[in-house]
């Protein structure tokens, strides 16, 4: 079995940005009733599309 280790909290920036009012609807209507925050279904959101960004220009870099 592995130690405990006490996880650190990362670094963060706050950033204020503009969402059109139906896309935070439909956020918040994913995420009502689960244990979610608006902040990190938008940080998941990023990430996943960043890697998906990632994938494609390896795929571009490929052919």
């Amino acid at each position: 079995m592995g130690r405990f280790q006490i996880p650190s909290t990362p670094p963060t920036v706050n950033k204020t940005i503009r969402f059109p009012s139906d896309v935070v609807e439909e956020v918040e209507k994913a995420i009502q009733s689960k244990d979610c925050t608006f902040s990190a279904f938008v940080i998941a959101a990023v990430r996943m599309a960043l890697e998906e960004l990632h994938e494609s220009e390896k795929k571009d870099k490929s052919l």
